[in-house]
């Protein structure tokens, strides 16, 4: 065994030095070597839209919204092991023939779906999300389908998916790597219109060329912004009609304390669990557990040819989504509104960073405003604002 063991290692150094340890077995199979790698793919600038053409010579564009879930499911795919760029190109000729990309609810049957950020309703029995999947099926909960990020993960499948090992996903599929593309996304979801898929290989074809690039090696631990493609927007960190303002940028009371203080971002109560969105496309610099912000994430952003940082705080431990050095895209569910840390109630404690993630915080509400996410009332000199619930 030691002497099989010797020779894979061998085998390894001379046909792929940058793949960890595998299986003697895979090792002489080139093929099986590269269904094993990462698939190597950024996703750049997501455009307003984009004309795409099926098999059957179907023209139709997609728009904004349609490219950010698909941003959503490449970013997702090209950090699960052994998903390779076919397998995300497949994944998405899924999303395409099953939701033409879009976020379903479908409040005939769950009338709670319609509580989630959605891009309208669907019909099709229990089906939910952008690959219809449903929870009576064993896909997951509601709660969990109306995640975009949950549902690519759960169309990857593998051990490290959220439906391991039943139903499966793509990578629970045996032999996937060697059918046509159409067969892997119907072996996935079961359909009973198994030819429909194939229409859309040209389609996910060209939305993977339009939003990627591939990557570059990069170090263990943060990345910097300058490796990052410009962010083409801003986006607002919460849900719309989810939160209310209820603390000011600057002097204030604090509401833990009772003494004046100053307040360096701006707070927005909402309910625990609301998901936290990035504000613009990034790298995720810090993610973690500690101190007076509690759960915090901090991401570094490229907007019009300067570094600025957003910095989201306050999350549970087990409310984070990210990780250091992950590449995000404007608008993804970074992580959960909390109450941890220095907080009187759950809330997101927004800041704004210009020049990088440890630089001194200016007025969030102006940057946003800024930037045409949101319509917020700006700090003025001098003022503050009372204590407050929800308040850090």
């Amino acid at each position: 065994m030691m002497k099989k063991l010797a020779i894979a290692v061998v085998a390894l150094m001379l046909l792929a030095p940058t793949l960890g340890l595998v299986s003697v077995g895979l090792v002489m199979n080139p093929a099986v070597i590269a269904c094993l790698t990462a698939s190597g793919l950024t996703v750049g600038n997501v455009p307003n839209s984009l004309v795409v053409t099926t098999a059957n010579n179907e023209t139709f564009t997609l728009n904004k919204q349609q490219l950010t879930h698909a941003a959503t499911i490449i970013t997702v795919g090209s950090q699960v092991e052994g998903v390779t760029r076919d397998g995300i190109q497949i994944a998405l000729m899924a999303a395409l023939t099953e939701s033409t990309l879009r976020q379903l609810a479908n409040t005939g049957t769950y009338p709670e779906s319609g509580v989630y950020p959605n891009d309208g309703n669907g019909s099709d029995h229990d089906s939910l999300g952008l690959f219809q999947m449903r929870p009576q099926s064993g896909w997951g909960s509601v709660a969990e389908l109306m995640d975009p990020e949950y549902q690519a993960a759960a169309f990857f499948g593998g051990p490290s998916g959220p439906n391991y090992p039943s139903p499966r996903g793509l990578l629970d599929i045996p032999g996937w790597q060697s059918m046509g593309k159409g067969e892997a996304a119907q072996a996935v979801e079961v359909s009973a219109y198994p030819d429909r898929y194939n229409d859309y290989e040209p389609v996910a074809e060209t939305i993977l060329t339009s939003l990627t690039s591939s990557a570059s090696s990069t170090s263990s631990g943060a990345q910097s912004a300058t490796a990052v493609t410009e962010s083409s927007r801003v986006v607002f960190p919460l849900p719309e009609g989810t939160w209310v303002l209820t603390g000011d940028f600057g002097p204030r009371i604090d509401p833990l304390t009772g003494e004046r203080a100053f307040h360096s971002g701006t707070d927005l109560a909402a309910a625990d669990g609301t998901p936290i969105l990035a504000a613009a496309d990034g790298v995720v610099t810090l993610a973690e557990f500690s101190g007076g912000y509690g759960g915090l994430v901090v991401i570094e952003h490229r907007i019009d040819g300067e570094t600025i940082a957003t910095a989201y705080a306050h999350m549970w431990e087990n409310g984070i989504h990210v990780t250091v050095g992950e590449h995000v895209i404007a608008g993804q569910h970074i992580g959960d509104v909390g109450s941890s840390g220095r907080s009187t109630g759950p809330h997101l404690h927004f800041e704004a960073r210009p020049g990088g993630t440890n630089a001194e915080a200016v007025d969030a509400a102006k940057w946003l405003n800024d930037h045409d996410a949101a319509d917020l009332p700006e700090a003025t000199a001098g003022a503050g604002c009372s204590a407050m619930t929800g308040g850090h």
